[in-house]
């Protein structure tokens, strides 16, 4: 793990989406909160060895994190069924989301792969802006939640996870947009088809 040398400058976690690079030169796209310092120069990656990013980042060892307000691009990456536009980075092997806010490329520094959970430390090489972060709203936070809820299914007992997406559910209601209320019906149809209820 990165050491700190100020307690100011505490490691964090930092929800986003990952872009790595599949052997057939198309492009992964998967949910991530890497543990992230303060000035953004190096993150943390724990993926399972089950997982693509973990076998990209082990093959390639370069990828970009995206920080994104867009709660339905996340939704559909949870699951695996997002197509969103991206554009080559120039000099080496990355993707960049087009509609992401901001965006690190990074490469990796170390992979230690001994346990299943990986932990890959990265440095920053690269980085942009590209629109002004929307801001927060409690209902984009619930959508978040249910797509870690909608991986879980299989992992969580399957009446905490419903529990846990009706009490989501009210928060969407109360604060969403059309965006968090499309979002958040994409996963409630997602998790019902996968609990059969």
């Amino acid at each position: 793990m990165f050491k700190t040398n100020s307690s100011t400058s505490r490691e964090r976690i930092l929800e986003g989406i990952v872009t790595t690079i599949n052997e057939d030169d198309t492009t992964n796209i998967s949910p991530m909160g890497p543990l992230v310092d303060a000035a953004m120069s190096r993150l943390t990656l724990r993926p399972f060895q089950s997982s693509t990013t973990y076998r990209n980042l082990k093959h390639h060892g370069e990828g970009v994190l995206h920080i994104t307000d867009d709660v339905e691009l996340l939704a559909r990456a949870a699951v695996g069924v997002a197509a969103p536009p991206v554009r080559d980075a120039s000099a080496v092997r990355w993707r960049i989301l087009v509609d992401a806010c901001r965006w690190y490329a990074f490469r990796v520094v170390e992979l230690d792969d001994r346990e299943e959970r990986t932990t890959i430390h990265c440095e920053v090489v690269d980085c942009g802006r590209q629109r002004d972060f929307f801001g927060f709203n409690r209902a984009k936070h619930a959508v978040v939640e249910a797509a870690i809820l909608a991986t879980r299914i299989g992992i969580l007992p399957d009446d905490k996870i419903r529990r846990d997406m009706e009490s989501l559910e009210i928060l969407v209601e109360k604060t969403g947009g059309d965006e968090e209320h499309r979002a958040f019906a994409f996963l409630t149809d997602y998790v019902s088809e996968r609990l059969g209820s």
